[in-house]
């Protein structure tokens, strides 16, 4: 989480010893290692330890998180850039408002496994989660009002209420105790008071009165003091946006309703009871009262937008910085250091983007956060300033950086694309180098992988893809497969040598295997001579199977005659062209037979030359059949 101070235990390390490391992508291996003289050794650890430096990508509930503001985050991009900004603003609050909806789910989800889990050790990881979302939810929330949605004056301090209200949702869990509470003896007076005082703290003048109402049964003689308080509590002047009242025109009506406030209290209306004379002082700002209530308000950013309310409600951004740094200043132990959460505030209040980047880049232990605000502040055109010194801007910066991690994952390495695709300047070659780690398991995986490559032109990589799964086929003698994948990788080399494979086959075995892909080789087969009479040698086989004969007679001359077919192979094609031979009808021609019978003679002359010098001559006889008048001789060798 927030981890500036906190340590990593090695395991296994002596006291003492050095440390070496390696660094990858999304961890780093660290190990013992000594630093002595060459030749020197001595008794150490020989574990490696692997560091993962962002351990939140393996939890189940924040992998949801990762996949749906993938989906935002797509969507943010498609928003056109020409449009006007009346246009666009109010699409990126609403983009704004679904990334923290899908915080706040991810959080609600955490909170109910980390009570129902019985591991206590699984229940402290899922509370320290939730600390560190509803941390990240309150930062975007308040950036949302001040940077997004950069609320004007009267309506900033609405938004301030809001964003308040948000992060201290357990009041009116405690109010609906009180209130269905048939016990109304004075036992329950302090409990009532704490919740009215809770609620006028945040603004919450409705639901006060409500409790005021019911805690007055319990002070009948009191009544009339209830009554006034409550129509001082009405009255309250809240600005209305999308109301016809100036903002000059509310201030002098809230001075009005402020002086009358004071009035009562000068006039000692409450001093009789105690209780509302502390809500009278509260509505009145007084500083004093509201710092006795740190309990309640819990947080300094608190104890800020309530003395906003009751001071300076018409507050303008720019001012801002100066309340907020004295209300910290007043509210924290001046002897303590400010949490990160704090000074990250502290730098929204005061305007500074750059600075609320930097800080929770440190202080948070992924990239989640920064690298979608920042994408998003990027689109607002809150950044346009600000370039690094290694010539990408920090948008761009921050967005490679996640999107690395990303390609550490088993599953949500295909996230990253889109977002390396959406960085212009680097993001393409961050793709090729990562898309190159990217275990190929299985089949499909390497597929995905393929198409990935294939959309974005690089050739390259689609290449290296493909011989390495050829090569994995080939080795587990899956021909089909190896073909399938060098003809993809365009590899002739490799294609020539898998359809050498496929022509051994078949002279051993006398048939094809994977008949399917070699039938429907279409214009592949013309990546090399040897696929090509691969092809074309089986396509003589059909031909001869649907008794298409003189077609059959007429591919299978050409093979020799073309050199297509290797040497090797001739007298296969030459015992195949037997039985064309033989039929009652003529097949061949005399051309043809002629062509044959030179075929013929030069597989005999280059066989005689072969068996020269050999232990074991070897003789060649030429035995001729006559045939019928229609036919012409023909030729058979036989070696022995």
């Amino acid at each position: 989480g927030w981890f500036p101070d906190s340590e990593i235990k090695i395991p296994a390390v002596s006291d003492g010893k050095h440390m070496g490391f390696a660094w990858g992508p999304g961890d780093i291996l660290v190990y013992e290692t000594l630093h002595k003289a060459s030749g020197a050794s001595g008794s150490g650890s020989s574990f490696i330890h692997e560091v993962r430096k962002d351990e939140d990508i393996y939890s189940p509930i924040l992998r949801k998180l990762f996949n749906e503001s993938h989906h935002i985050f797509v969507g943010l991009q498609t928003i056109r850039e020409d449009l006007p900004s009346k246009s666009r603003k109010p699409q990126f609050v609403s983009i704004s408002k679904n990334y923290r909806s899908v915080i706040r789910a991810c959080m609600e989800e955490l909170q109910q496994v980390a009570v129902s889990t019985k591991d206590g050790e699984a229940a402290t990881q899922y509370g320290n989660q939730v600390s560190i979302l509803l941390a990240i939810e309150l930062i975007w929330n308040l950036c949302e009002v001040l940077f997004i949605d950069a609320a004007p004056a009267g309506s900033l301090l609405l938004h301030l209420l809001d964003w308040v209200r948000l992060h201290k949702a357990d009041v009116d869990e405690k109010a609906r105790e009180v209130l269905q509470s048939d016990n109304l003896s004075s036992d329950v007076f302090c409990v009532f008071a704490v919740q009215v005082v809770s609620y006028v703290l945040q603004g919450r003048l409705d639901e006060a009165r409500q409790m005021l109402m019911k805690q007055a049964t319990l002070q009948p003689a009191a009544r009339n003091m209830y009554k006034l308080m409550d129509t001082l509590l009405s009255k309250m002047p809240f600005f209305n946006p999308s109301g016809t009242q100036t903002l000059t025109e509310f201030d002098v009506k809230w001075r009005h309703w402020h002086e009358e406030v004071d009035r009562c209290l000068q006039d000692n209306s409450f001093a009789s009871n105690k209780h509302l004379e502390i809500i009278c002082k509260l509505l009145l700002g007084d500083e004093d009262i509201l710092l006795d209530h740190k309990e309640l308000l819990g947080t300094w950013y608190h104890f800020l937008v309530t003395r906003l309310l009751f001071c300076h409600p018409t507050v303008k951004p720019a001012e801002l910085h100066y309340y907020a740094q004295s209300c910290m200043t007043m509210f924290l132990d001046s002897r303590s250091v400010p949490e990160p959460l704090d000074s990250i505030l502290l730098a929204a209040f005061e305007f500074d983007i750059h600075q609320v980047i930097k800080d929770c880049s440190i202080a948070l232990n992924n990239w989640w956060f920064v690298a979608h605000l920042t994408d998003l502040l990027d689109h607002c055109k809150l950044l346009q300033s600000h370039n690094l010194h290694f010539g990408s801007n920090l948008r761009e910066f921050l967005l490679l950086e996640y999107a690395s991690g990303l390609f550490t994952h088993h599953s949500l390495w295909q996230l990253a694309v889109d977002y390396f695709d959406h960085c212009p300047e680097f993001g393409r070659v961050y793709l090729e180098l990562q898309i190159e780690r990217v275990p190929l398991d299985t089949e499909r995986k390497a597929l995905k992988v393929l198409r990935i490559c294939e959309q974005r032109q690089m050739s390259e990589q689609v290449r290296s893809i493909c011989k390495i799964m050829a090569m994995r086929a080939l080795r587990n003698n899956r021909l089909g497969s190896a073909l399938s994948w060098s003809i993809r990788a365009k590899d002739a080399a490799f294609a020539t040598l898998i359809s050498e494979r496929f022509l051994q086959d078949y002279c051993t075995r006398g048939t094809f295997s994977d008949l399917d892909l070699i039938d429907n080789l279409g214009p592949a087969m013309l990546l090399s001579d040897r696929l090509t009479f691969l092809g074309k040698y089986r396509e003589f086989h059909k031909l001869y199977e649907e008794k298409r004969f003189t077609e059959a007679a007429k591919l299978l001359l050409s093979l020799m005659t073309a050199k297509i077919a290797p040497r090797s192979f001739w007298m296969t094609l030459l015992t195949d062209a037997l039985p064309l031979l033989e039929q009652k009808e003529v097949i061949f021609s005399a051309d043809q037979t002629y062509e044959l019978m030179y075929c013929l003679g030069e597989l005999t002359s280059s066989l005689n030359s072969e068996a020269t010098g050999t232990d074991r001559p070897m003789q060649v006889r030429i035995s001729t059949y006559s045939l019928n008048p229609a036919q012409i001789t023909v030729c058979k060798i036989k070696a022995f």
